[in-house]
């Protein structure tokens, strides 16, 4: 009975879909078809989650449905959202860092950040602006599709000057109306009381479709959307990340060099390395002062022939291990985010670990915004299905891994194995059958916590040695993130209580010098008195 129903219901919303597409061409099409973007049309009559989209939004009612397109497609067509790119955009914008992508909620949602002290009203401005915002919502819709967003008003530092209610007013209707399904949530951090009346009326532009998904949250609350992982210190998160322009975040990945150049086997590989490593440390010794420069060197394609399992150990000896895993349609690819890199000498591999998920072959290749700091073995390949594949990423030479620093992960299936090259398959696939995942590059400072006083500090110290102990002896390192993660928020929260009691302090001088201004002036009087008497 029940999958009865489904069914029926499937059918209803196909005979929706179909009615939307129908009455649009025949209303709204027929006289006015310059109003809008032919790209936009076509997407519409060939994509089933487009409609469906917008009438889930109006909850499946074909007339509000409609509107909603009309709308929204007019709007695309105003601000040319097709071909947004950098370079229709003013540069300063950009390097404001006042709006960005970065991070994941709990549930898994981007993060779409929205610096309000940043933000300054500036009629001149308004058009490029609202671009701005368009172009950051259009390059997550066509980078993860799919993915919703939950919007982080951060208020810190923020006053009345920086609110713009026709600003504000837009980005809630880009939700509401141009980018049905987008919208995840929309928190409100650190709101200032006198903001209340604002927003009061933001509320009542969200429409009771969105009007749920509205969350006011100080700091402590925040934490109950977002692990601290993805907030920044001032907030009472661990995120280092800072936004800086150029390139934008998780872009201008270079494609390594080999695509298009000769296929180098193992073995020459490892025989230049030795050669570089050799002449690198035969170079130090004989001038210390002079600091050794890292080389450029080019991504080389693995060779398509199998290696010796003593070579495979050897070569992810010293590697650091991922702990975490993403699930993706065609690849299980672990770490999830990030690669953690370490200062010391010993600490400057890391490892990416490809599951092939699909019942074909797949190809994948590994790009870099930094190849000239990175080597990636191998970099480009085939996985077999049911098989995984260890990549190494190592440092070269003296190079320092940078958070700044990108990696991407390209994997498509591929229906022949042997029947063509993979740098000409690689030009060949079409886009829409890529998958992507980005990573990002995580630093790991060297702590040593017998030096800190927290009682706090010190029992995490001891089980991190037990933990290490632990993991050792199964023949890796265990990564010292949470370690690290924990003890900067201890650090945190002993800055604030010293900054409380600094505070508390200032504030007993003042009062101590008034009582003692108050005792002068009461001795005055009396001796005064006195006189008179």
């Amino acid at each position: 009975m029940a999958e009865l129903e489904q069914h029926q219901g499937e059918q209803g919303i196909e005979e929706k879909i179909e009615q939307t597409r129908e009455r649009f061409k025949n209303e709204f099409l027929r006289d006015s078809s310059d109003k809008y973007d032919l790209r936009d049309v076509d997407r519409l009559q060939k994509d089933n989650s487009m409609v469906e989209g917008y009438l889930m939004w109006r909850l499946y009612v074909v007339d509000d449905a409609l509107k909603m397109i009309d709308e929204s497609f007019q709007w695309r067509k105003e601000y040319g959202i097709n071909d947004l790119s950098e370079s229709s955009i003013p540069r300063w914008m950009f390097e404001t860092g006042a709006v960005f992508l970065h991070g994941y909620d709990k549930e898994g949602n981007k993060l779409f950040w929205f610096k309000v002290k940043l933000h300054v009203k500036d009629a001149k401005a308004v058009i490029d602006k609202r671009k701005y915002v368009a172009f950051w919502l259009e390059r997550n819709v066509k980078k993860e599709p799919g993915m919703p967003l939950t919007v982080v008003f951060d208020m810190s530092e923020s006053g009345l000057t920086n609110i713009d209610m026709d600003f504000v007013k837009y980005v809630v209707n880009c939700f509401k109306v141009y980018y049905p399904k987008l919208l995840s949530k929309m928190i409100i951090v650190e709101m200032p009381w006198i903001m209340n009346a604002a927003w009061k009326i933001v509320k009542t532009w969200l429409g009771p479709e969105a009007i749920s998904k509205l969350k006011f949250a100080s700091r402590s609350e925040l934490q109950s959307f977002i692990d601290p992982e993805y907030l920044p210190p001032h907030m009472g998160g661990t995120d280092l990340f800072k936004y800086s322009y150029p390139p934008l975040p998780d872009d201008d990945f270079q494609t390594p060099i080999s695509d298009n150049g000769p296929i180098v086997s193992e073995d020459e590989i490892e025989s230049k390395e030795s050669e570089l490593e050799s002449k690198d440390g035969l170079e130090s010794s004989i001038n210390s002062e002079v600091a050794v420069k890292p080389k450029k060197v080019n991504f080389l394609e693995d060779n398509l022939r199998t290696e010796d399992s003593d070579k495979g150990e050897s070569r992810i000896k010293g590697a650091r291990r991922p702990m975490t895993t993403f699930k993706g349609t065609l690849l299980d690819i672990s770490p999830a985010e990030e690669l953690s890199f370490g200062c010391g000498e010993t600490e400057k591999k890391s490892l990416i670990i490809l599951s092939n998920v699909t019942k074909n072959p797949l190809a994948f290749k590994v790009r870099t915004t930094a190849p000239e700091k990175y080597r990636v073995k191998p970099s480009s390949s085939t996985c077999e299905p049911g098989a995984s594949i260890d990549i190494v990423v190592s440092l070269h030479g003296g190079s320092q891994a940078s958070p700044q620093d990108r990696f991407l992960v390209m994997a498509a299936e591929m229906d022949n194995v042997g029947s063509q090259e993979l740098a000409q398959y690689w030009k060949e696939v079409p886009k829409p059958k890529i998958l992507e995942h980005r990573l990002r590059c995580h630093v790991l400072e060297s702590v040593k916590p017998a030096g800190n006083p927290l009682r706090e500090a010190g029992d995490l110290g001891s089980s991190k040695d037990i933990n290490t102990a632990h993991v050792a002896q199964k023949g890796y390192r265990a990564p010292d993130d949470s370690f690290l993660m924990r003890l900067m928020a201890s650090n945190s929260r002993l800055e604030q209580s010293v900054n409380t009691c600094v505070w508390v302090q200032k504030v007993l001088v003042c009062l101590v010098l008034v009582l003692l201004m108050l005792n002068l002036y009461c001795i005055r009087l009396l001796t005064t008195a006195q006189q008179l008497s």
